[in-house]
């Protein structure tokens, strides 16, 4: 008995020594990054008495919302846990594009949650519709309201999409936090006011998920108006169809008709298309594709 015990427990060790190599991977890693940026690229004074290139470790927790002295162990490689939320704001603290942000999460063993860690369920042939209903512009999303993908005139709607980074391409994220998209949506109160409501009523089937824990954590955070939205405690489905208008910076007014298809039986991923309302709509939609393609020429 004894010897099978010691023989069942002998392949652990490789597994330990594994993850000790991963927490120092990740160890140097995040010191390596940390020290490439500048103070300036997150909004901090240079100073005169710095001693040490890039940012300091206090100032890499404080921005990240973490503990000095966890943070510190975590650059210590000691064995602590690491959630998905503090890997994420990590991420952004510290400046991570699309590559390093997945060998972060790959390093801490860890699932990036985010859409822009795999956009699951995007086929082929749905781009290829997305494509082929232009100029009408077009999106995927999901029931987070992360933008999955796009055609080439959704991506000039509201602002210049392209420009946003993967993880940042998220509807109630843009119409709070981003000027170009705000300036776009002729009825920004209301159109705030209802994306919260409709963020609660989806949230209810997924509030022990991370993704949807960061995301309201994330907006709460950065936003004010979010906060006091968020605090009414409204709910709303998804009706199929209304009328929406924006003011795009290219072409004007846009009256157009929102419609959503949903991709599943359950209320998960859809395609969301708007369809001009008029002539004038029609017409500028024409501009705006034109615009675009010559953009992407």
């Amino acid at each position: 008995m004894t010897t099978m015990a010691h023989e069942t427990a002998a392949p652990a060790a490789p597994v330990v020594r594994s993850a000790g190599i991963r927490r120092s991977e990740l160890a140097a890693f995040l010191r390596s990054r940390r020290e490439r940026i500048a103070p300036e690229q997150v909004g901090l004074p240079h100073g005169t008495r710095r001693r040490t290139p890039g940012l300091r470790r206090e100032e890499v927790a404080q921005l990240s919302a973490v503990g000095v002295t966890w943070y510190t162990w975590l650059e210590q490689a000691r064995d602590i846990q690491v959630s998905v939320q503090v890997l994420d704001a990590l991420a952004r603290t510290l400046l991570l594009d699309a590559s390093e942000r997945a060998h972060l999460f790959q390093l801490a063993a860890a699932v990036d949650p985010t859409p822009a860690a795999s956009c699951t369920g995007v086929t082929p042939a749905l781009q290829e519709m997305l494509h082929a209903l232009e100029p009408i512009p077009a999106c995927i999303q999901n029931s987070r309201y992360d933008i999955l993908a796009y055609n080439r005139t959704y991506a000039r709607l509201m602002c210049d999409l392209d420009a946003i980074p993967p993880e940042d391409r998220n509807c109630i994220v843009l119409v709070y936090t981003n000027p170009d998209w705000r300036r776009s949506v002729v009825h920004l109160e209301e159109t705030r006011r209802l994306m919260a409501a409709k963020l609660r009523a989806a949230m209810a089937g997924h509030l022990a998920e991370p993704a949807w824990k960061m995301l309201v954590k994330r907006l709460t955070a950065e936003s004010p108006e979010f906060c006091e939205n968020w605090e009414r405690y409204e709910v709303m489905g998804l009706p199929n169809t209304r009328t929406k208008q924006f003011l795009n910076q290219h072409v004007g007014l846009l009256t157009m008709d929102h419609t959503d298809l949903w991709l599943n039986p359950g209320s998960g991923a859809r395609m969301v298309a708007y369809v001009p309302s008029d002539e004038e709509s029609r017409e500028r939609l024409e501009k705006l594709y034109g615009l675009a393609l010559s953009a992407n020429s």
